[in-house]
């Protein structure tokens, strides 16, 4: 197993130990999320950006691929350059509403 000086310090083994139960209950918290979404009374939210980006994060999760935060990250990011001439709400969305083409390329593989 080849080292890194950005790797972890830690084992996997100690990762487990120290993090398992804390994740576990994320996980357990998604699943619950994901069930209700699926006995809602009505399933107008499918193609809604924010459970659009939320399926795209958790395939991306399930990649295998080394560098998982920063592309999650990106998929939940607002990418908007431009600024706005005037705010159009008091909070953030938590995903952006229109998809960057370049973010798919480097989800993709393509720089």
């Amino acid at each position: 197993m080849a080292t890194d000086v950005s790797s972890c310090p830690l084992t996997q083994r100690q990762l487990i130990d120290e993090y398992f139960i804390e994740h576990r209950t994320k996980v357990l918290d998604i699943a619950a999320f994901l069930d209700r979404m699926d006995r809602a009374s009505a399933r107008d939210g499918e193609d809604d950006f924010r459970f659009v980006a939320f399926r795209e994060t958790l395939q991306e999760l399930c990649s295998g691929v080394p560098g998982r935060i920063e592309r999650v990250q990106m998929i939940l990011s607002d990418q908007t350059t431009e600024p706005l001439a005037e705010l159009d709400r008091k909070a953030a969305y938590g995903a952006s509403i229109q998809r960057v083409p370049e973010q798919e390329e480097v989800r993709d593989g393509v720089h």
